[in-house]
């Protein structure tokens, strides 16, 4: 570079220093321009070597990513002054201890942070990037301010991303669509999560978001006159009341009208709801929900409204802190338009998510209000999931679903997402009230757990110490809190009767002269065709290895090691010649969504799936539905691309499966038979009753009980169990 061109850039880099103090959204102390003013230096010094693929000085970046923290985000120093030094100790001489010693153990640990993150492998399998992703975001709860800073830092990649090649262009996009947009959201950045969406989109599908852009640049004209001729009805009324407001239009974004373009199945012309407009109105505190359901009478005196599509944000404002009325009204030529009501400050909540909150505070009351938010946030990061890309994709659902508000039976309200169940509001109060679930009402009425919760139930969680998860909750809840602490559960009560298992396992086997040591372990796991020794042990503790198989077992005891070892080597040397499907039939079934239907499916070879996996579907276009492990090395891009024709799905383990069956009971009437049969039923594990009926003649009496059970065995000792009953006559099953 000559020397004039030096000169001109390092005017560059001071002009975007004073815009960033110019553009800040909090009030800047003193100390606080100081502390920008060093971090600024420190990263000009640092990065006065790079530069980036496009051939500006790399300072540019830092610079850039801190004027969106300072002006869209709208936080505070300590973080712009982060987000200056974001790439220093990753990309520079600087050490973290260097950042330590000049600016202090908060923006250290914030840059650190950053670093980890920057330090993770690009080019690795998608499900090792789920691996670090989760690792990232469980080891990162002492600041979510790195977060938010990261999601800064991608927005600016994603504006500057022209000079990378196609296929890096592509994975950045995907990755950001996938990430970083739900978390943007989740966060309060409407405006940066929507030009993520856009900018995805730009890369995965060009041609797509080129025509939709086209099309809203050739209707932007339309647009301008319909806002015009909308607002002219309303002005009067609005005058006439003396209120101080503005009119807006906004055009949906690019990404969401795309998705109303497949939701639908129609083309751009055929959307009629492609904007919305926003009247902003000046208010002191005191008047706000006043003037907005007076803006409101006046819209709806003027236009038709769509009774079921009104939004009272004001009254319960969303977990992020946006408040506004939504209403959408029959506009000018019978098109539907959404009409978003906001005062000033509500707009600026809009805007800028929860700093907004904060804008106005000092000292002690900002950092109280700063903490109380980044706590607030903490909850979308409990999840300890095995599975990495099973965690993403939880992790994802929970920070992208919309909110209902439903009320304790003392009427506190509590927001949830929605689709939640009374389980998930079980686990939303406490932990122990989950666990102890034994029903639910809503609005007074018993209803079952996977009751899909509405906004306004009174929700009422009925529990007993007696109570505990099933296999069937993971069905119920859809929240990852709830999932995880259900898993967590019935993993503990597995390990608790896999423990009872194995000490009568030893004590059947000793009575056929056998002794339980890890040698006869691997050859009944192997005899009964089981993945670990845990299966084993829990298969005899709840019935489903039976007398009769271990007596089979211990008969071909003589030549089991034989058979282990040929097995072993048929595996090792002969495994094409196994018939794969064969032995999943024969073993474990897949199901396919909530209703566990049974659908024709095929295994993908990409990643072999065998049964016990944890696995998704995917609706292919040419070979109907094909199974993937979660852990797939396809997983993370079909479902960032394709999410719409992924299918849940899991194998249905035999021990697992319940299936009901009715007993027919006949005897003598005596006081207090009932209570008696159903503590006989209740006390035997893995049985649940479904139904009941009993009818009395003349001192006999006959009923059926329909009963859940996990196999015949259960079934079949609960029937000898009833018949030692005083006074029964017969028990049979129908």
């Amino acid at each position: 570079m000559t020397k004039a061109a030096i000169e001109e850039e390092k005017k560059e880099i001071a002009k975007q220093y004073k815009e960033l103090l110019r553009i800040s959204y909090q009030n800047l102390s003193d100390d606080d321009r100081i502390l920008i003013r060093s971090a600024f230096e420190v990263a000009v010094d640092a990065h006065k070597d790079q530069r980036r693929k496009s051939g500006e000085a790399y300072v540019f970046h830092p610079i850039a990513v801190a004027k969106i923290v300072a002006s869209e985000i709208g936080l505070d120093a300590t973080s712009i002054a982060s987000a200056l030094l974001h790439d220093v100790v990753e990309d520079t001489d600087y050490t973290l201890d260097d950042i330590d010693r000049m600016f202090g153990e908060t923006v250290a640990r914030i840059v650190d942070g950053l670093t980890k993150i920057g330090g993770l492998k690009k080019d690795m399998s998608t499900s090792q990037q789920a691996e670090n992703f989760r690792k990232m975001l469980l080891t990162l709860h002492d600041d979510i301010r790195v977060i938010i800073i990261k999601i800064a830092d991608r927005y600016h990649n994603m504006l500057t991303m022209d000079a990378m090649p196609e296929h890096k262009q592509v994975k950045i996009a995907s990755e950001t669509l996938y990430i970083y947009a739900p978390l943007a959201h989740r966060i309060g950045l409407y405006n940066i999560k929507t030009e993520l969406e856009d900018l995805s989109l730009k890369y995965t599908e060009p041609e797509v978001y080129a025509d939709i852009f086209e099309k809203i640049e050739d209707s932007k004209e339309d647009q301008k006159n319909y806002i015009d001729s909308f607002s002219a009805i309303i002005d009067k009324s609005l005058q006439k009341e003396k209120l101080d407001y503005t009119i807006k239009g906004r055009m949906k974004s690019i990404f969401s009208i795309r998705e109303k373009m497949k939701a639908q199945s129609v083309a751009f012309d055929e959307i009629y709801d492609k904007f919305a407009i926003r009247i902003i109105y000046k208010s002191n505190l005191a008047n706000e929900k006043f003037f907005a359901w007076k803006i409101y009478s006046i819209v709806t005196d003027n236009f038709r409204p769509n009774p079921v599509r009104l939004r009272d944000w004001i009254s319960s404002p969303k977990s992020t802190g946006y408040e506004a009325l939504h209403i959408t009204v029959m506009g000018p030529k019978g098109r539907w338009v959404e009409v978003q009501i906001r005062s000033e400050r509500m707009h600026e909540i809009a805007e800028k998510g929860y700093a907004a909150h904060f804008k106005y505070k000092h000292g002690n009351q900002k950092e109280q209000g700063i903490d109380l938010w980044l706590n607030k946030l903490q909850e979308a990061l409990e999840n300890s999931s095995a599975n990495a890309v099973d965690f993403v994709e939880e992790f994802k659902l929970n920070l992208y679903a919309k909110e209902i508000f439903v009320f304790t039976p003392k009427g506190e309200l509590k927001s949830l997402p929605k689709f939640s169940t009374p389980l998930d509001f079980a686990f939303n109060i406490h932990t122990q009230v989950g666990m102890r679930t034994r029903g639910s009402k809503v609005n007074g009425k018993l209803v079952p757990l996977n009751t899909t919760l509405k906004s306004g139930d009174q929700v009422e969680i009925i529990t007993s110490n007696q109570a505990r998860p099933n296999q069937n909750w993971l069905d119920y809840a859809t929240t990852a809190r709830a999932r995880a602490k259900i898993k967590s559960s019935l993993r503990e009560e597995k390990k608790n009767i896999a423990l009872e298992g194995k000490e009568v396992l030893r004590r059947k086997l000793k009575s056929q002269k056998i002794t339980l040591n890890e040698d006869t372990i691997n050859k009944m796991v192997s005899f009964f065709k089981l993945k670990t020794s845990l299966d084993l042990f829990y298969r005899v503790g709840i019935g489903s290895i039976d007398n009769q198989m271990l007596k089979d077992f211990g008969s071909s005891y003589s030549n089991a090691f034989i058979t282990f070892f040929k097995n072993k080597i048929r595996r090792n040397t002969a495994s094409n010649d196994i018939n794969k499907e064969e032995i999943t039939s024969k073993y474990d079934t897949i199901v396919f969504g909530k209703e566990e239907e049974k659908l024709e499916y095929k295994m993908s070879p990409c990643c072999n799936p065998i049964p016990g996996d944890e696995v998704f579907a995917f609706v292919s276009i040419n070979e109907g539905i094909k199974v993937h492990k979660k852990n797939c090395p396809n997983a993370i891009q079909l479902q960032s691309n394709y999410a719409y024709r992924i299918i849940p799905a899991k194998w249905i383990d035999s021990s697992q499966e319940e299936f009901t069956a009715e007993i027919k009971l006949t005897g003598i009437d005596n006081l207090g038979l009932i209570n008696e049969i159903t503590a006989m039923i209740s006390s035997n594990l893995n049985v649940n009753i479904r139904n009941i009926n009993f009818t009395t003649d003349s001192g006999t009496f006959i009923g059926t009980i329909t009963v859940v059970v996990k196999n015949n065995v259960i079934l079949k000792k609960l029937i000898i169990k009833l018949k030692q009953i005083n006074g029964m006559d017969k028990v049979d099953r129908i």
